[in-house]
C-alpha cells in the first residue's frame, strides 16, 4: 500500500500541473463584414475591444497603425480608450488587403489584435515578371541533376516503429555525386502498393520525424529536409547551423539564379518525386506534395515541375511575388525588396526564377490552398495572387483569423483532403 501511495504522490505533480495557455487580456479587433471581404470602394468598419477576464478593460492606452498590408498610412500612440472600446473606417481605391494592427499597453506589457479586410481579392493579381527561358532553366537544371543516380541510402529507424509502419532516415543524391538531400520515410508494413506523399518544409534547419500517422492510413510519407545534412541529429547541431553557416540561406546568390541557394533546394524536392517513383511499394498513380510557408512554394515548385504528381497541398505559401514591392504593394517572404527604391536588377531578375508566382502559372494538377488575412509574415494578397493565377482544379480555404500558424480546424481539412486525394477516406 506504501508503494502504491508512493507512486500516487509521484504522479499528482505530473498530472495535476496546470498549462499556461492564452492571455487575461485580449485585443479583439473585427469588421462588420463576416467573411472580411468587401468590394473596392466600400468601407469597412472595425470594431476594436479591449477585454480583461472577458469585460471591457476601462482607460487602457493603445498605439494602432492602419492602411494597406504593409504600407500603414496611420499610426497614433497612446491613445486612450476609456471604456476600452474603439470604432475605425477604411476602404481600398484597388484590389488589395486593409490592415488595423491595435496595440494596449497593459502594466507595463504589450497586447496586440487586428483585423485585414479584403477588397477584392479575387481581382489581385501579381507583378512578377516571368523571364523568357523559365521552362529552359528547369529543365536543363533537372536534366543535369537525372544524370547521377539516386543511389539511395536506407537506415531503419526501430525507435520510431510502429506494428503498422516502418519508419527509415534516408537519402539519395541531388544535383550532383556527394551532395545529398535526406528524409524520413514512412512505408506501410503491410505488403503492397501505396499512394504516395512528399512533405516539404518550412524555412529554417531542424531535424525531421516523420509522418508516421498519414502512413498508418495506408500512404508512402516522405518528409524531407532541404540543407544536404542528416535529419536525425541533435538539436543543438541545426540550432548551431542556424545562427550559422545557413544563416539567412535564402538570401544567397540573389543576383545569380545558377548559384542561388534554392536552385539545389528545389532540384533536390523534384528528386524526391523520382525517389519515390522508384519504389516498388508506390502505386504509380497518386503522389502529392504538401507544405506551408517555405514549404507551400516548394509545393508549388515541384507540382509545376513533375507531371507525376496529382495533387498538392499549400498553406500560407511563401516566397510568391517579390515584385509587387516595387509597385508599392505586399510583397511575399522573404520581402527581399520591400523599401527599396533603387534595387538592384541583377537581383530582381535573378528572383524570378524562384518566385512562387512563375510555379503557380505552370501548376496542372488539383490543389488546395489555405491562408489567413491576419498573416504577417506572408500577406494574403500574395497568396490570393497565387489562387489567381492557377490554371488547374483548385479549392480555397480560408481561416480568415490566422497569422502565420495553422487552426486545428484548418488542419484537419487539409489533412482530409490529402486523404482524399489519396484515396484514404473513402
Amino acid at each position: 500500500m506504501r508503494k502504491i501511495i508512493s507512486f500516487l504522490c509521484f504522479l499528482l505533480p505530473v498530472t495535476l500541473f496546470a498549462q499556461i495557455r492564452g492571455n487575461n487580456i485580449v485585443v479583439n479587433v473585427f469588421p462588420d463584414h463576416t467573411d472580411w471581404n468587401y468590394k473596392v470602394g466600400e468601407k469597412a468598419h472595425f470594431d476594436v475591444e479591449v477585454r480583461k477576464s472577458g469585460t471591457l478593460l476601462q482607460n487602457v492606452s493603445v498605439d494602432f497603425e492602419a492602411g494597406p498590408d504593409m504600407y500603414p498610412e496611420v499610426k497614433k500612440s497612446g491613445v486612450v480608450l476609456k471604456d476600452g472600446t474603439m470604432k475605425w473606417t477604411g476602404q481600398m481605391k484597388s484590389p488589395g488587403f486593409y490592415r488595423l494592427k491595435v496595440i494596449a499597453t497593459v502594466d507595463g506589457k504589450k497586447y496586440d489584435g487586428m483585423c485585414t479586410a479584403a477588397f477584392s481579392p479575387e481581382k489581385i493579381m501579381p507583378e512578377t515578371k516571368c523571364p523568357d527561358d523559365f521552362d529552359a532553366f528547369w529543365k536543363n537544371t533537372l536534366d543535369e541533376a537525372r544524370k547521377n543516380q539516386l543511389d539511395v541510402k536506407k537506415r531503419l529507424l526501430p525507435e520510431r516503429c510502429t506494428e503498422e509502419v516502418n519508419v527509415y532516415e534516408v537519402s539519395y543524391v541531388n544535383n550532383r555525386p556527394g551532395s545529398r538531400m535526406y528524409g524520413i520515410l514512412c512505408v506501410p508494413v503491410k505488403p503492397g502498393r501505396y499512394p504516395a506523399l512528399l512533405r516539404v518544409p518550412g524555412a529554417g534547419v531542424r531535424p525531421y520525424g516523420g509522418d508516421v500517422w498519414t502512413a498508418s492510413q495506408g500512404a508512402i510519407v516522405l518528409e524531407i529536409g532541404v540543407h544536404g545534412i542528416p535529419v536525425t541529429m541533435e538539436q543543438q547541431v541545426y540550432d548551431n547551423l542556424q545562427h550559422g553557416a545557413l544563416d539567412g540561406y535564402w538570401n544567397t546568390n540573389l543576383d545569380d539564379p545558377y548559384r542561388n541557394a534554392y536552385r539545389r533546394i528545389v532540384t533536390g524536392a523534384v528528386r524526391a518525386v523520382d525517389f519515390i517513383a522508384s519504389m516498388p511499394e508506390w502505386n504509380g498513380t497518386q503522389l502529392g506534395v504538401t507544405g506551408s510557408s517555405q514549404g507551400g512554394f516548394l509545393s508549388l515548385a515541384v507540382a509545376a515541375l513533375d507531371s507525376r504528381v496529382t495533387f498538392l497541398a499549400a498553406v500560407h505559401d511563401a516566397m510568391c511575388d517579390y515584385e509587387s514591392a516595387l509597385k508599392g504593394k505586399a510583397c511575399g517572404w522573404p520581402h527581399y525588396f520591400y523599401g527599396q527604391k533603387n534595387p538592384d536588377m541583377k537581383k530582381v531578375e535573378g528572383a524570378r526564377y524562384y518566385d512562387g508566382i512563375n510555379f503557380a502559372r505552370r501548376v496542372k494538377c488539383a490543389g488546395w490552398y489555405s491562408f489567413g488575412y491576419n498573416d504577417d509574415v506572408v500577406p494574403p494578397s500574395t497568396a490570393w495572387s497565387v489562387y489567381n493565377v492557377v490554371d488547374a482544379p483548385k479549392t480555397i480555404s480560408l481561416y480568415q483569423m490566422t497569422r502565420h500558424f495553422w487552426y486545428q480546424e484548418q488542419w484537419d481539412e487539409w489533412e482530409a483532403f490529402l486523404l482524399r486525394q489519396m484515396g484514404l477516406n473513402e
